[in-house]
């Protein structure tokens, strides 16, 4: 199963409504006073043909809506048998990535995931150097369902204890779109000891009595040797001094470093999310939204940015539509116009990055990108 994500948002928390809400007084009233009753007795007889409709109709609608549900379970709730079989799965295939084995990982995941495994493999690859050697650290697990014949366009999982204002230290929130129904897992190991720290996360779903790898994901606990709180810290100053393209930037990095995935939410990361909507650029792309660029005499859609850490380096990225990237010496070009327009348009951004990354991309999806570092930018 390839995991269906939501960008990162603050959920809010609400109270949830049945699927079929009483009828408003007004809306009765003003039905009621539409009708013409020649007298008392008759008036009686029509309102009480109209409770007998009103009262079918409900029937019939709540009869006809499919009920679903997805219920979360934390640690703590899970019964025992459940919350030692999926430690033991975690630890399992942490083994497996220590030693990059990607055929063992690979036939102990279900069918979906297995039939597209470049994704894991390319993990693997790239965070060796991390996993090799090292040790890890399981997190109370916790326990989704999703009930239901069909896949959930939307299933959001609301875990632990909730306040008045929605999360408390004690709660998490993962939202998955499309996701089929069954029985399904969230391990998240802290990984220490190898190159860098790591935080490794496997989404497991059970098939029969076995645990299998639905979803493997792998995040830095640190960019350029920082961690979330300390970008938090660095969007703050940076909003109190007017830079706040560099500080919605920086909030999107302590988001980033302080989620260990994308679809999932915590009281902090709300927290950080609420802060960076009070700076967000109206003129920088953004979830659903897109900005035309000049650059080098011509105009192209940018689509999106955002912070990379490199190295040592945090680079900023910033993405556009290019008709064809086939002619990579004429790309090229384009994205050293595209990274000149960029720092031309938001000077601040010299002051918070190492350097600027292009990507043109195609109508296929693929890209090609190009690097200059922020010195080498006239």
């Amino acid at each position: 199963m390839s995991l269906p994500t939501v960008p990162h948002q603050r959920v809010e928390c609400r109270r949830r409504v049945s699927a079929v809400e009483p009828a408003s007084s007004s809306r009765v009233d003003r039905a009621v006073k539409s009708a013409a009753f020649p007298s008392i007795g008759q008036g009686r007889l029509w309102a009480s043909i109209l409770a007998v409709i009103i009262v079918t109709v409900v029937i019939l609608t709540i009869l006809s809506t499919p009920l679903r549900a997805q219920t979360c379970l934390t640690s703590a709730d899970m019964e025992s048998s459940d919350r030692t079989a999926v430690e033991a799965a975690a630890k399992r295939f942490f083994d497996m990535s220590t030693r990059a084995d990607s055929d063992s990982l690979k036939q102990n995941s279900i069918a979906s995931l297995a039939a597209d495994f470049s994704g894991v493999e390319r993990a693997l690859k790239d965070h060796q150097p991390d996993l090799a050697g090292a040790t890890a650290a399981v997190r109370p697990p916790y326990l989704l369902t999703v009930d239901g014949a069909a896949a959930m366009p939307r299933a959001e999982f609301l875990c632990g204890v909730f306040g008045p204002s929605g999360q408390t230290s004690h709660s998490s929130v993962f939202v998955l779109n499309n996701l089929p129904p069954g029985k399904y897992a969230v391990a998240i190991l802290d990984v220490t000891g190898g190159k860098n720290p790591l935080t490794l996360t496997f989404v497991l779903q059970q098939i029969g009595a076995n645990w299998k790898l639905a979803g493997y994901s792998t995040r830095q606990q640190q960019a350029n040797g920082h961690d979330a709180a300390w970008f938090a810290q660095q969007a703050r100053d940076f909003k109190g001094n007017g830079q706040n393209h560099n500080a919605w930037l920086y909030y999107r990095q302590a988001i980033a470093l302080a989620s260990p995935v994308d679809f999932m939410s915590t009281q902090f990361t709300d927290k950080l999310y609420d802060e960076s909507q009070t700076v967000q650029p109206a003129d920088m792309p953004a979830t659903d939204t897109a900005f035309d660029l000049s650059a080098g005499g011509k105009t192209y859609r940018w689509t999106a940015i955002f912070p990379l850490a490199v190295g040592n380096d945090l680079d900023v990225v910033v993405k556009y539509s290019a008709a064809d990237i086939s002619d990579t010496h004429k790309t090229y070009d384009q994205n050293v116009q595209i990274i000149k327009a960029v720092v031309t348009k938001f000077p601040e951004l010299k002051s918070a990055f190492a350097g600027v990354v292009a990507r043109a991309v195609s109508p296929t999806g693929d890209d090609y990108g190009s690097l200059l570092e922020m010195r080498d930018i006239k």
